[in-house]
């Protein structure tokens, strides 16, 4: 029972830190987006920003996956 609250903790946890990383990755994704619509080179650091973003956030679903199927094997 304790693994089970566990569980659900860390994939609360886990839903709340995609959020806060998907509402930084928007910061950049929005700096591209102008670059791209006024025919400019997007600056490299909005760019870095938005792949080391884009990475932790597929990380973190990775780990929610693996949560959630966890707990799914023992419900």
């Amino acid at each position: 029972m304790f693994k089970k609250m566990r569980l659900k903790k860390a994939i609360a946890d886990s839903k709340k830190k995609i959020a806060l990383l998907e509402q930084k990755r928007s910061r950049s994704q929005a700096a591209l987006v102008e670059a791209i619509l006024t025919h400019t080179e997007p600056d490299d650091k909005d760019v870095d920003y938005f792949n080391e973003f884009t990475e932790q956030i597929e990380n973190e679903r990775n780990n929610l996956h693996k949560l959630m199927a966890e707990l799914e094997a023992i419900s």
